[in-house]
């Protein structure tokens, strides 16, 4: 028989699995591990030459990539079978944590107060809002209910609001690409216009007429958003004019409107450079104005307040950053005027601005401060925050004329909650903390706590852990360790209801924050990029050795998780030191990473090079070959793994971990577990709706369990 039709046949199967009504309950069909067929690709550059025999797997529109791919779901849906009845335990017990009658706290802007809630039984958000006061009559916005009952996967992007408050322009995503269609509602009378603007980011902005719209258009085959088209409302939008071509492949662009509503602004942006273009809200028919040139090496940020500009920069050797000013008439560098200096031990990293007051958000020593300035330089102070695991950010703020500053504050042990602080009486108010339904949760009941590793080259790495109170140090506690660090993208130690069924299950969770991030500053980032990448994997093997060390578990005992750029990092980990994961999982991991940089067709491609190196370079090509996941797969022992992707990701592709899966299948020297899961309905962020992800979740916590021999 051949590949191809082994393949069907395991599709049938699969499919007469899906149906409870035809369940084999009795007896189950042992299947074995899929093996993908290998067809030789020579891929050849600088004189190397490397051979991909998956290559071929990138082609979803061939029969045989799907029949291989329900193969490796049929293959998952056996080798945890066994695991079923734990799974639907997880997603319930997870799923009752979480309030499902719930609302946002709402906030005030142009004279509504606008509200998200949640129904019972329902998966999806319906947005409201309430004229004036919070006692007035509800109207409905949209209900993403009824919107996403005729599709597997539904995703309401951007709801913009027209200035005089009777349209509104969104955003709807139907097939997870992240490639948006734009429609325009008429909220007096319920009229969706039939006007379709496709292949959008979702984000779109108003000029001050109400007629005017702004919005960004996306590369079709590499998805770079690139386009800034305006749309009339008197006119079909294939006569919408394009304002703005970003032609830097390196570089993507968007559009917002400033929140002094003075001015639309264009922005382009890469790893390295940034470049802004803005013109008055009032005049959309003008022409933008280039505010300061992109030059190599300068990134900026604008925000307006008054007759100035204000600037987050790192010009002048600033490397965490600074913030300036200048006038609206003369934006270019040489007008900046320091405003709040730079410190080398101090990330700047945002702004809001109020009418009486500016805040500052900043980050020392991984941990974010909120600075609190007046405009007229009599206060200038910070709010006060004493744990060292803790998050805190500016919340949801548009109101320019408040006296309310809006943040968010949690840590590993303390549920989410949003707080209103008074400028002017200096007093906090919770507006409303995070439930956890079920009875059982006590934030006493839990321990949290930062501790630092020595890397190998001698730098403190921070880690922050969580774990219920009264576990023994002994070295015999699952442990499950966690990072990204790619994209100066910092995460910080906040809480999960979801994690919660790991930890009192005895599981110690730890988020190791190594370089590649900004948890340390912007030299922390740098330091884990391009020619330095490899900081980042050895942070996560030193980190996971002190743990060790220290008695926190065990290679017996200890686990790794990443997603995407995380993915690569845990593809990298398993093979430079295998031996210390009992298991891994890798979500939709960024895994192939010489042959998708040297793809510029493919989706975020050109526009990273600044972070990975261009591998048409030949330093950028050996270094990334000498850690790429794919090309370092070899024949020996490998820990558990579960790898998850989705179908139409349009950030990793989906083939890149099936190419994975495949050559580890080939080549690894244990029994240990491969698993693979595809989302065939979604993309990068999984499955839609509030619960659904819930559902691979526990697919995942089950498959740790059931490796700590959990099994309840």
């Amino acid at each position: 028989m051949k590949n191809g039709a082994i393949f069907l046949f395991l599709s049938f199967i699969f499919a007469l699995s899906c149906k409870k009504e035809r369940q084999m309950t009795d007896k189950i069909v042992s299947i074995d591990a899929p093996r993908a067929k290998k067809i030789p690709q020579e891929l050849q550059i600088h004189g190397d030459v490397r051979i991909d025999n998956y290559y071929w797997l990138n082609d979803r529109e061939n029969p045989e990539v799907i029949d291989y791919l329900n193969a490796e779901n049929v293959y998952t849906k056996q080798e945890m079978k066994h695991t079923e009845g734990l799974q639907e335990a997880l997603f319930e017990e997870m799923k009752g944590r979480i309030k499902e009658d719930d609302t946002t706290v709402p906030y005030k802007f142009n004279g509504y107060w606008y509200i998200t809630r949640y129904e019972k039984g329902k998966d999806y958000p319906v947005y409201v809002r309430k004229k004036e006061t919070l006692e007035a009559p509800e109207e409905i916005l949209f209900d993403c209910n009824e919107m996403a009952k005729d599709h597997a996967y539904f995703n309401l992007g951007r709801i913009v609001i027209s200035p005089d408050n009777k349209l509104a322009c969104f955003s709807v995503d139907t097939v997870s690409r992240r490639q948006y269609t734009i429609q325009i509602k008429n909220l007096e009378t319920g009229e969706i216009y039939p006007d379709k603007i496709l292949n959008t980011t979702g984000g779109a902005t108003w000029a001050n007429d109400n007629k005017t719209l702004f919005y960004t258009m996306k590369d079709e085959v590499t998805l770079r958003s690139h386009k800034i088209f305006k749309h009339r409302l008197d006119t079909s939008s294939e006569q919408d004019i394009e304002v703005y071509h970003e032609a830097d492949e390196t570089f993507n662009t968007f559009v917002y409107k400033t929140k002094s509503k003075k001015y639309i602004v264009i922005g382009s942006g890469s790893t390295l450079s940034s470049e802004y273009r803005f013109l008055n809200a009032d005049t959309p028919d003008e022409d933008f104005k280039v505010f300061q040139e992109r030059t190599s090496n300068l990134e900026y940020s604008i925000s307006h307040y008054g007759d100035s500009f204000y600037i987050i920069a790192n010009c002048d050797g600033a490397t965490n950053f600074k913030l300036l000013k200048t006038s609206e008439d003369t934006t270019g560098k040489s007008f900046w005027e320091d405003v709040i200096p730079h410190r080398d031990d101090v990330l700047l990293e945002d702004i809001e601005i109020f009418k009486d007051y500016l805040v500052v958000n900043e980050r020392e020593n991984g941990l974010n401060n909120l600075r609190i300035i007046s405009w007229d330089k009599s206060e200038d102070y910070y709010l006060p925050f004493d744990s060292e695991t803790y998050t805190v950010y500016i919340g949801n703020n548009p109101d320019f004329d408040s006296d309310v500053l809006r943040y968010g504050f949690n840590s590993l042990t303390s549920p989410s909650a949003v707080i209103d602080y008074n400028f002017k009486t200096r007093q906090s108010e919770i507006k409303k903390e995070q439930e956890v339904l079920g009875g059982k949760f006590d934030k006493t009941n839990y321990v949290s706590e930062r501790i630092w590793a020595t890397a190998r080259d001698g730098v403190k790495v921070p880690i922050s852990l969580v774990y219920r109170k009264g576990i023994e140090l002994d070295g015999t506690n699952p442990l499950l360790q966690y990072a990204y660090g790619s994209y100066g993208s910092t995460i910080d130690p906040s809480f999960s209801s979801i994690r919660l069924s790991l930890l009192d299950r005895g599981f110690i969770y730890a988020i190791a924050h190594i370089r590649g991030g900004e948890y340390l500053g912007r030299n922390w980032y740098e330091n884990g990029k391009l020619l330095t990448k490899k900081n980042t994997f050895y942070d996560f093997i030193d980190c996971s050795k002190h743990l060790i060390n220290l008695n926190y578990t065990s290679s017996k005992h200890l686990y790794a998780y990443g997603g995407s750029a995380g993915g690569l990092l845990m593809g990298a980990i398993i093979n430079m030191n295998p031996e210390l994961y009992h298991g891994v999982i890798a979500a939709v991991p960024f895994v192939d990473v010489v042959t998708t940089m040297l793809d510029d067709s493919i989706p975020l491609t050109t526009g990273e090079y600044d972070e990975w190196g261009n591998p048409n370079q030949h330093k950028y090509y050996s270094y990334m070959k000498s850690y790429s996941p794919y090309d370092n797969v070899e024949a020996k022992n490998y820990p558990h793994m579960l790898v998850t992707t989705g179908l139409h990701d349009s950030q990793v592709q989906y083939w890149e971990p099936a190419k994975w899966v495949a050559k580890l299948r080939e080549l690894k020297k244990d029994n240990n577990k491969l698993l693979l899961f595809i989302d065939m309905d979604s993309g990068h962020g999984g499955a839609s709706g509030r619960f659904e992800s819930l559902k691979e979740v526990a697919l995942e916590y089950a498959f740790l369990l059931d490796l700590e021999g959990i099994h309840s």
